[in-house]
């Protein structure tokens, strides 16, 4: 059993399992503004390779796809003619595209892949207030059970603040590699927020979430690239040593290529 992870872009990663591979969130673009009509979005980096340089992906795990820091428009070019689990809105929205399943928090699917069979599970998020946002639970065979007899499963948070709900997934998985969505992205005010909200985790929170779920690893994504993230990797860093959990992070370079995690 082998899971590598490479670092593409943002919150866009390469999970591989034993040779099938799962995209997180794809974005390929360059660095440019995004006017999304109440705010504009700057991102400042290019991302490690080009989509072209991408290996076979056999399926896409979209936490949403009406953020550009989590689906673009070079990202979009993917989903043609690929498995895609995401939100019940985002199917909806991209409903030309065949491949697309709608997924509630805590909806279950299985599919074959390479034939493999993995079950899915989305998880819930809670974002910027109107929008819908799932993570996601990859299950299969071939990642095998702890000693409690639950299966080992790799969780994708998506784009969320931090969630006590989110403990249930130890009900029934070990969490082997949690991919934590961070940053400290801010949503703007509005008719229920005076001020600035918190709309992604900061490194207290990915660690307070990694600690009820027991996770052996903890995999930092979405803290860098775009200029509204409020936490950079520096202050990211110092809040998992304060908590305690450095052992536990693994830093992923930013050059597209994979990384064993266990």
């Amino acid at each position: 059993m082998t899971v590598e992870i490479s670092y593409i872009d943002v919150a866009t990663a390469v999970i591989n399992i034993n040779g099938v591979r799962f995209l997180t969130d794809p974005t390929f673009d360059a660095p440019q503004k995004y006017d999304l009509g109440f705010l504009v979005l700057e991102k400042t980096i290019s991302p490690s390779i080009k989509i072209e340089e991408l290996p076979p992906i056999d399926a896409i795990l979209l936490s949403h796809e009406d953020h550009p820091d989590n689906l673009d428009d070079t990202g979009r070019s993917l989903l043609p003619g690929r498995h895609v689990f995401t939100t019940m809105d985002g199917a909806n929205n991209l409903k030309g595209n065949p491949g697309v399943l709608g997924m509630k928090p805590w909806d279950k699917t299985t599919i074959e892949l390479q034939g493999q069979k993995f079950t899915i599970t989305a998880t819930p998020c809670v974002h910027l207030e109107g929008g819908e946002v799932v993570g996601f639970v990859i299950e299969t065979e071939s990642l095998g059970k702890g000693t409690n007899g639950k299966p080992n499963a790799i969780f994708f948070t998506g784009d969320t603040i931090y969630l006590p709900e989110l403990k249930k997934i130890k009900e029934e998985y070990n969490v082997k590699a949690a991919l934590c969505n961070v940053g400290v992205a801010m949503g703007p005010p509005n008719e229920n927020h005076s001020e600035p909200y918190k709309i992604t985790m900061d490194g207290k929170d990915a660690a307070k979430l990694a600690n009820d779920l027991d996770a052996d690893f903890i995999i930092p994504l979405h803290f860098e690239a775009w200029t509204h993230f409020a936490q950079n990797k520096e202050a990211l860093e110092k809040d998992l040593q304060n908590a305690g959990v450095m052992d536990k992070v693994k830093w992923l370079p930013k050059d597209g290529k994979p990384v064993n995690i266990f």
